[in-house]
């Protein structure tokens, strides 16, 4: 075909022949023409003439819009006019000049109107919004399994409107639903034990954070990314997503937790005096958050007394059992002070493990059997698998205390613990 607006002709008349069930010879004999011909000019081998195209616009009720298609495509594949004396090329009629005016005119309003329409308006991705949070917020309140069918459910649907049209600020703010979803998704995963799905979210929450130009989702999904590592072993890679997420962390508490979890990552790669460096910068950016500016909260929000359980953690991996107890201590009493919407009961669990590790590496027994008891209370559900790895490590460690009556209790209910659990009902 000679120009677009030509290929254009051909595509909408075999579009309106195919809407009205029109076969090429039965479009042929209503338009007064051959089927041969016709599919020549479908298919862009043939320019039809003005009286064809009449027919077929006829023929097809298309309202001359056909016709309109025709003079644009008239226009552009007519050869330019050149200043040679007596050089002449046929002219555009008056009436096809008016059709193709009026035909652009009709295009610019179809797509006047395709561009405010929109497949999503602000209430629907305020309420999405809104569920995501709400999901956020019941993390290890309640069952977990339902909850991630939740988030997956918040994920489908921004995934389904953004497949449709909607404004920049609209597909800026279904991303960053996307986003959110995606790592929600990402960091339940990870609890329960499946560290390739987890990964495969995470790395889809990170290019909604990008499309959405998000820098508090993007501080968020590499503070999930340090925690699939972290329990994965891998240190190393860990600290590298912390120490990436705070080039993003502007707003909220992100900074507070990425700059607690960089500095427990180092120490549990080795390097103590980074380590300690970097547990200085922890502490100030603690004292400075304002979680009143994290958009979720369950685990994306981060406490004095949430990162507390990463510097007992930090003091333990240095090798300061004392030091250890004496944040996990204050980190608890914390807690246990939080009005209860607020009070992040993972968190909790988690350090107050921290102070049973601290206890046994002290020799205190009972403190550590104190401390472990409402740990071993957490209903199944809730027994996810970070919470079972800290256990396996409390488990490891009462092997020095082989004859102690308490800690032969703690081992036996350690035992129990570690059986029913939510990542037990997902194993095959």
């Amino acid at each position: 075909m000679a120009n677009n607006e030509r290929a254009d002709f051909a595509a909408e008349l075999a579009r309106r022949r195919a809407e009205a069930g029109l076969s090429y010879g039965e479009l042929a004999t209503a338009a007064h023409t051959s089927r041969g011909y016709l599919h020549h000019v479908e298919h862009g081998r043939r320019w039809p003439s003005r009286p064809v195209v009449r027919a077929l616009d006829a023929a097809l009720g298309a309202d001359k819009a056909l016709l309109g298609r025709w003079a644009l495509g008239e226009i552009g594949g007519r050869p330019a006019r050149t200043a040679s004396a007596g050089s002449s090329s046929p002219s555009l009629q008056p009436a096809d000049a008016e059709l193709a005016l009026v035909s652009t005119a009709d295009e610019s309003a179809r797509f006047l109107g395709w561009a405010e329409v929109s497949n999503v308006g602000d209430l629907t991705v305020e309420q999405m919004h809104t569920d995501v949070r709400q999901i956020a917020h019941s993390y290890l309140k309640v069952p977990t399994l339902p909850l991630f069918a939740r988030a997956r459910a918040a994920r489908d649907q921004a995934f389904a409107l953004l497949a449709g049209r909607q404004r920049p600020g609209q597909s800026r703010d279904l991303h960053a639903v996307a986003g959110w979803s995606l790592t929600l998704l990402a960091w339940i995963s990870t609890d329960l034990g499946q560290s390739d799905a987890a990964d495969t979210h995470a790395r889809a929450a990170w290019l909604c954070a990008n499309n959405a130009d998000h820098n508090g989702l993007r501080a968020w999904v590499r503070a999930t990314q340090h925690t699939m590592a972290f329990w994965d072993h891998r240190y190393a890679d860990a600290a590298g997503y912390a120490a990436d997420g705070l080039n993003y962390a502007t707003a909220g508490s992100a900074e507070a937790l990425l700059a607690s979890a960089w500095a427990l990552d180092l120490a549990k790669a080795g390097r103590a005096d980074e380590a300690r460096a970097a547990f200085t910068g922890a502490r100030t950016a603690v004292e400075t958050t304002d979680q009143a500016g994290d958009e979720l909260t369950g685990p994306f929000t981060c406490s004095a007394d949430r990162a507390g359980g990463f510097w007992s953690d930090v003091h333990l991996a240095l090798g300061a059992p004392a030091d250890a107890l004496v944040e996990a201590d204050r980190a608890v009493a914390a807690f246990e002070a939080m009005p209860e919407p607020r009070r992040n009961h993972g968190s909790e669990r988690m350090v107050r493990l921290q102070q049973v590790r601290a206890h046994l590496a002290l020799g205190q027994l009972d403190g550590a059997q104190e401390a472990i008891t409402p740990v071993l209370n957490t209903a199944p559900e809730h027994r996810v698998r970070p919470l079972l790895q800290r256990c396996a490590e409390v488990y490891l460690q009462t092997s020095a205390y082989p004859d102690e009556p308490t800690i032969r209790g703690m081992r036996e209910a350690l035992t129990v613990f570690r059986h029913d659990t939510v990542v037990q009902e997902l194993s095959p």
